[in-house]
């Protein structure tokens, strides 16, 4: 009986450079900045944290609330954000998804399998600060209308409080 010949499906690349072959690691931290990074570029997205609850604004460190997985040729991330209030949530997540896509596939020539974007928390500092704009604003205002040494500007509301009052008094 004749021996089959074994066939081989998977293709063959004859190494044609005697040189052996060179290859590019990247380490998971080199990652996880680049996908800080780009997270942190999207509107909406006021900060990261760590699945423990540690908070870190964007001018934190920046591969806090990233989780990177590598294999050879691919990449999966996981990013714990925290979202500006008021910003439409899915939007400001599948943009960051996006961004974080582009960001490690353009630098890296990585394949990124998933990002998965974990919402932690909302922030109102931005509300917080127009608030304390607006207040200090006012109280701005309400300075300059009262100079040192000067009465404070006279409306038609204080003259008829003070004609009420007049007549009122006893003679």
């Amino acid at each position: 009986m004749a021996k089959k010949k074994e066939t081989n499906t998977l293709p063959q690349t004859a190494d044609l450079d005697s040189t052996p072959s060179s290859s590019i690691t990247y380490a998971n931290e080199v990652v996880a900045i680049i996908a800080g990074l780009a997270a942190s570029e999207v509107e909406g997205i006021a900060g990261m944290i760590n699945t423990t609850g540690a908070y870190g604004g964007k001018n934190r460190n920046v591969t806090r609330g990233i989780r990177v997985e590598m294999g050879t040729e691919e990449v999966a991330v996981d990013l714990y954000v925290i979202v500006e209030y008021g910003t439409p949530i899915q939007r400001a997540a599948l943009d960051a998804q996006e961004n974080v896509r582009k960001a490690i596939e353009s630098m890296t020539g990585l394949h990124v399998v998933r990002v998965d974007v974990h919402v932690q928390n909302v922030s109102f500092e931005k509300e917080n600060k127009a608030l304390q704009a607006g207040a200090q604003n006012a109280l701005e205002a309400g300075q300059t209308g009262t100079q040192a040494g000067s009465e404070p500007e006279k409306t038609e509301a204080d003259s008829a409080d003070r004609s009420e009052s007049e007549e009122k008094k006893p003679e």
